[in-house]
């Protein structure tokens, strides 16, 4: 993300956030959750950072504001049939030849809660227990590299899958829209 003009959707607490500031011109992270974004706001940044609450799925940024996007731990959220009509709202949001950069858990035995049931679509969801008792169910898909490169094979160049023990990372660069 050096020297680029980043948006980062789902940012979270900003742990991401602080990372890619020390090198990038400028980042705006965004995040539907103002709770969150309360405590990202809180840290220090070495760069030119600002951040948004902002619904993912209606960006209201102008076409090619950026010229990197970054979403971590946020594909795994996304229903299957929605992730399609997310895309075409971040790619608009980028010049061709931007680079997008995705990355998200993988499932592992033993290291992630259980997968509590499939739905109809093929979604996965997860029980969640608080600490305070509460038990919530949770969209969490865990998509592997065929799944994903299908699903961007047509607006994707100089694809990059790397995978570790927990994580996915995809790089690409963005075709013409």
């Amino acid at each position: 993300f050096a020297g680029h003009s980043v948006l980062e959707i789902a940012c979270g607490t900003g742990y991401w956030t602080q990372i890619v500031a020390e090198t990038a011109k400028s980042i705006i992270a965004t995040d539907i959750n103002e709770k969150v974004l309360q405590i990202a706001r809180a840290k220090n940044y070495a760069g030119n950072v600002s951040f948004q609450k902002v619904d993912a799925f209606n960006l209201s940024f102008s076409n090619n504001s950026f010229t990197a996007g970054l979403a971590a731990a946020w594909w795994s959220h996304l229903r299957k049939a929605k992730i399609g009509d997310f895309l075409f709202q971040f790619h608009r949001l980028f010049s061709p030849g931007s680079i997008i950069v995705f990355m998200d858990n993988r499932f592992v035995p033993g290291s992630n809660t259980p997968i509590s049931r499939t739905d109809a679509e093929g979604n996965t969801y997860q029980l969640r227990k608080l600490e305070n008792g509460d038990e919530h169910e949770v969209l969490k898909n865990f998509p592997g590299e065929e799944e994903v490169r299908e699903t961007i094979a047509d607006l994707a160049a100089e694809i990059s899958w790397t995978e570790l023990q927990y994580y996915w990372f995809l790089t690409y660069k963005l075709k013409s829209i």
